[in-house]
């Protein structure tokens, strides 16, 4: 049996090599329990149903369609296992997608791009905080969702310093404030000011941990079609 603070997790993946090379990686990382591998959505949904995983792993194109079926799969866990934290895997750096995900809220959700699948830290990082509740946004992501709404001088991004946009990327990935000054070299009272600033200018409430990455998420895609 796993240890309390092993995650157990499932991962579908349709490609049989990588799924197995993603499973290697995270077992060899001595947090992760992958308690089952699966190849499509159906499976997905099933093996959660059984094995009630701390989180998932999940590609988002699989058979039948190879559309948006790891979305459309994330969206039904969160639903029916609410305990259970999903992070969907793309190969996509399109903002579209990530939007469609977290369209009916982000809490337990991650959205990833397959390039992080190298960086076991940062996976498993994810993996933990949708686990607990949080969210968590590819760097990538954010930063385009930054230019979009930054590009009228009207936006309040606009206003963002250039280390202020660093700290808004560190907290799309579900980063406290401590994890952000390990990530840029801050110190405690720098971090503290630039995440007040923030949420100052973006006109967003002083919110929790977890709860600040949504807050964040919904002011960039607030109007990010326009």
């Amino acid at each position: 049996m796993a240890e309390p603070d092993v995650l157990r997790v499932v991962i579908a993946e349709d490609n049989y090599l990588v799924r197995e090379g993603v499973r290697r990686l995270l077992e060899d990382s001595g947090e992760v329990d992958v308690v089952a591998g699966t190849g499509n959505a159906t499976e997905l949904l099933d093996a959660v149903r059984r094995l009630s995983p701390h989180a998932v792993l999940t590609d988002i194109r699989m058979p039948p369609g190879h559309h948006m079926e790891g979305i459309e799969a994330a969206r039904a866990i969160r639903t029916t296992h609410p305990d259970t934290g999903v992070v969907v895997l793309s190969q996509h750096a399109d903002e579209s997608y990530a939007l469609a995900l977290f369209a009916e809220g982000s809490a337990g959700l991650g959205y990833l791009l397959k390039d992080r699948v190298g960086d076991l830290e940062d996976l498993v990082h994810a993996l933990r905080e949708v686990r607990a509740g949080g969210s968590v946004i590819d760097p990538q992501i954010v930063d385009k969702l930054v230019r979009r709404r930054s590009a009228g001088a009207a936006s309040p991004l606009a206003a963002l310093s250039p280390r202020e946009l660093d700290v808004l990327r560190e907290m799309a990935q579900g980063k406290t404030n401590a994890g952000i000054e390990q990530s840029l070299f801050l110190s405690s009272s720098t971090v503290e000011k630039h995440v007040n600033a923030i949420f100052t200018k973006l006109r967003l409430p002083e919110t929790g941990v977890h709860r600040r990455v949504a807050a964040v998420l919904a002011f960039l895609q607030n109007d990010a079609g326009s």
